[in-house]
């Protein structure tokens, strides 16, 4: 069912390569910080135990946006809303770049993360360009941009940190989003969704978020698949830095940065997943990355376990496989539905699982400081146990 006021007009790979990247720039604002954090706080003078703060802001930004910002891609013509967006982040990074002090740092980490949710508004207007036939490889190949810029932002900020300082990774950031605000602006064409309204429309907008949570079943499920792939991913990720800083691996920061560039390898899956999706093998391919998830798990305990990392390095690759993979399933599935409410789906379904990254990051200092890697891996394969609990419910319901 469509009910756009403007047809889907036909997109060139150009088009989904800006998307993609758009994408990608985007979702890297919000990692570039965690590798800097010491650096940061020393230098702006944020005491040691509000350090964190640095990351904890941008990902509150990024809450905050994923549901009052997002959703306005249901109502808003979406190329303007894009620029719009963009140039919000440009700014945050850009006051990053110059913060002398904690307040006026963690407020531009507060803009820059907001504005980091363009990836949820290009995902979106990538499904609406695609024809249905192809919805799946199209999110994919915009969905591989969003995981290049996650997988690439930690490793790419701690080697430009290294030779130039940890200022210049933000405002090289700034340039970058500011450069594509530009470019998307001319290039992308005008997408006009068929609700529109002032202030009395956003409110009933942002009110209609709970009851369509509650209303959509395939919603609820692909929200749960994915925050237990991504609580995994965001928890092998968190702890895996301080493994190889142990002295099993004796990794410094450029070796650590090194090793997160193995899991860039996963952006390759991305299309192949939404062929899978288009294909129509969605509901068993996710059984298959959920138990590729665990796989990927096992694996790393046996590169610890044997100090091969190389094992470790595979086992990183197979796990962001089936995360990616994974999500992949779910936004195409999404994206089949009403249009008119899409990109409200997609804050939802976002929102949601970052809250699974968020359970995952926090958890996983205290494991690995409790019993090392083995509890972090118990702890990852536990929670993929019970989304194949979950998954196995979807049969018995016929």
């Amino acid at each position: 069912m469509r009910s756009e006021t403007t047809p889907a007009p036909q997109a060139g790979a150009v088009t989904f390569f800006l998307l993609a990247l758009a994408a990608g720039l985007g979702a890297a604002n919000l990692y570039y910080a965690q590798p800097l954090v010491a650096l940061i706080a020393d230098d702006i003078g944020l005491d040691e135990t509000l350090a964190s703060l640095v990351v904890t802001v941008s990902q509150t930004g990024y809450i905050l946006g994923l549901l009052l910002l997002v959703p306005l891609g249901d109502i808003v013509e979406n190329r303007r809303l894009i620029a719009l967006i963009l140039i919000c982040a440009s700014a945050g990074l850009a006051l990053a770049s110059i913060a002398p002090t904690p307040a006026l740092f963690l407020a531009a980490a507060l803009m820059f993360g907001i504005g980091s949710v363009v990836a949820q508004i290009a995902v979106p207007f990538a499904a609406h360009l695609a024809r249905p036939e192809e919805r799946g490889r199209k999110v994919g190949s915009v969905v591989s941009g969003l995981m290049t810029g996650i997988l690439l932002a930690r490793p790419v900020a701690s080697i430009v940190a290294h030779f130039f300082g940890w200022r210049a990774v933000f405002a090289l950031a700034a340039l970058m989003i500011l450069v594509l605000a530009v470019g998307l602006r001319l290039a992308l064409p005008t997408r006009r969704p068929a609700a529109t309204g002032g202030g009395g429309a956003y409110g009933a907008l942002v009110a209609s978020l709970w009851p369509l949570m509650r209303s959509q079943p395939v919603l609820r499920r692909r929200a749960a698949y994915q925050a237990v792939m991504f609580g995994v991913f965001i928890l092998f990720w968190t702890a895996v830095p301080l493994q190889l800083a142990a002295p099993a691996f004796g990794f410094g920061q450029e070796g650590i940065a090194l090793f997160a560039l193995a899991g860039a390898a996963s952006v390759v899956v991305s299309p192949l997943a939404g062929w899978i999706a288009d294909k129509g093998y969605s509901r068993a391919a996710t059984g298959g990355a959920l138990l590729l998830a665990g796989i990927g798990l096992l694996l790393t305990q046996i590169g610890v376990g044997v100090g091969s990392v190389v094992v470790l390095a595979v086992g990183a690759i197979v796990l962001d496989c089936a995360a990616t993979a994974n999500l992949v399933f779910g936004q195409r599935a999404l994206f089949m539905l009403a249009p008119e409410i899409r990109s409200r789906l997609n804050a939802l379904y976002i929102a949601t699982f970052f809250f699974g990254g968020v359970l995952g990051s926090a958890v996983a200092s205290p494991l690995y400081q409790l019993g090392g890697w083995s509890h972090v891996t118990i702890a990852g394969i536990a929670a993929v146990l019970l989304a194949l609990a979950y998954y196995a419910s979807e049969f018995r319901r016929g």
